[in-house]
This record gives structure tokens, sequence and C-alpha cells, in this order.
């Protein structure tokens, strides 16, 4: 399924909308963080302290990052006065070395959009790795945030209820729906483009590409020891799953050969 582009009129438009919505996760709902306008964007870009932050942006749990990407993708802030702010405020350091690097990708993707436009739909590249798994479409209990994995399904809800999800969890949630179900990547990419508050076509869809390597030179892949090391454990130790059926539970080098039938050397396109 790819993201419709031949829905203009508003009636099109809210029928679209409307089908898109049926069998999307129901279940209670979890006030949004995010509130709008440019008064609650500056408000926000103040609060965010980035001392830290290239320690803790991709921790899920302790949530070093400054949520400014609904601002910056509605054009609410801009990425120079974001730049400007936090470097005026914290000087040049690692930590506002690695979060203005965060603003400059942002940059880039709208870059690749604007010479690529809707070519950014379809694969790049080849993918360097397929997975195993066959392809298939948008499993029903990933709408319904009810796959049994807590990593996936909380990430899932927080995405369905309140318009965000953390960097690091979109990730996982991409991995793990490209290699280890086979969902082709533009119906995740359609899925999240439908729900978060930051969701633009370039960002999206090419972050998606990335994680599939049909934008970058390898599949990107987790572990369980990646989510517990960036959730501090909070995932797993409410999981069903963690005495045993895990699918992550494995090393990086015995994941490479079971999703996709390589070792870890090869994966990583290392000789």
């Amino acid at each position: 399924m790819q993201l419709r582009t031949d829905v203009t009129t508003r009636a099109e438009q809210v029928a679209y909308l409307a089908g898109a919505l049926d069998g999307l996760y129901a279940g209670p709902a979890i006030p949004s963080p995010i509130r709008g306008g440019r008064r609650a964007a500056l408000r926000r870009l103040r609060a965010f302290d980035a001392r830290g932050y290239a320690r803790t942006r991709n921790d899920v749990a302790k949530r070093g990052v400054s949520v400014l990407s609904p601002y910056l993708r509605h054009g609410v802030l801009t990425l120079a006065e974001v730049r400007d702010s936090i470097l005026s405020r914290f000087g040049h350091t690692p930590d506002t070395e690695k979060f203005v690097n965060e603003l400059a990708w942002r940059a880039f993707w709208q870059l690749v959009y604007a010479q690529l436009g809707d070519r950014i739909q379809h694969d790049l590249e080849p993918a360097k790795h397929r997975s195993r798994a066959p392809r298939r479409q948008l499993p029903p209990e990933v709408a319904a945030a009810s796959t049994g994995l807590v990593c996936i399904d909380e990430s899932l809800r927080e995405l369905y209820t309140t318009g965000y999800m953390h960097n690091h969890a979109r990730m996982w949630v991409a991995a793990y729906l490209q290699h280890w179900l086979g969902v082709d990547w533009r119906e995740g990419a359609e899925l999240f483009y439908r729900h978060l508050l930051d969701g633009d076509p370039a960002s999206n869809s090419l972050s998606w590409q990335w994680v599939g390597s049909t934008f970058s030179h390898k599949p990107y892949i987790f572990n369980r020891h990646n989510v517990e090391r960036f959730s501090d454990g909070a995932f797993c130790a409410r999981c069903p799953l963690a005495a045993g059926g895990c699918p992550f539970d494995d090393s990086y080098e015995n994941l490479a050969q079971r999703l996709f039938g390589v070792s870890l050397a090869e994966l990583e396109g290392r000789r």
C-alpha cells in the first residue's frame, strides 16, 4: 500500500481517511504531550536542555530528546532558529554537535525530496539484503497494537493515541515490520504518516528506506539487549515473552543468519 496522492477533493480526503482508520487501535487514549502554536513551540524550545543529549537521545525511557519535530514539520519553528537557540544557550559541545547533526538529517531528507519528488515512495536502491520473511501486508495485530511484544505494542499505542513515538522506538518498529514480519516498507511508512504529528513524506519514507537498506548500506536490526539498554529494562520486565519466545533475544550474528541468511560481517558490508 502506497501513500495516496490522488485524493484531491475534501470529500475524497474524508472518505479515504475514514477507510484508513478502520480496524486501527481503539484502546484507551493517552493525553498527547504536544500542544500546537508558536507560543507552545517556543516554550518547549526554551525548556529543552541539550546537556547530555549525545548520551541520552536514544534512551526511550529517559527521553533525552527535544520533541520539537512536530513544530519543525509544520513550520512553527525553523531549523535555523532551533540551531541558534541551542548553540547560544549551551555553546559548541559534543552534545550540541550531535543535536545539530540531527537537524542536518532533517534538512538532508528535505533536499532529497526536493530533488526526487515522489520517487522517494519507491526503492531508491536495490535492498542490500532481503529478509527471509515472506512479503505481506500490515498484520491486524500491528494496527491493533496487540503483537504481544511490549516494546512494540507500547510504542504503537503511543503513536496511535498521542501522534508521537520516540525515534529509537521508530527504528525498532520499522525493523520488526520489515525484517521479522516481511511487511513492505511502504505499508509501515503509510501507517506512521497517518498518525505522526511530525510526519512528512521526506523524513518518513526515507527513514523507512534507511532501515530497509534501499537508502543505506545495510539493513538496521536490533536485539533484546538493545531494547533493554535503551528502555532501562522496563519493556522486557513487563513482557510475557521475556521468559521465552522473544524474537529479538539473540546475538546479532545469529539474527543476521536467521533474518537474511548471511553472516553479520556480510550484512554490514565488511570483508
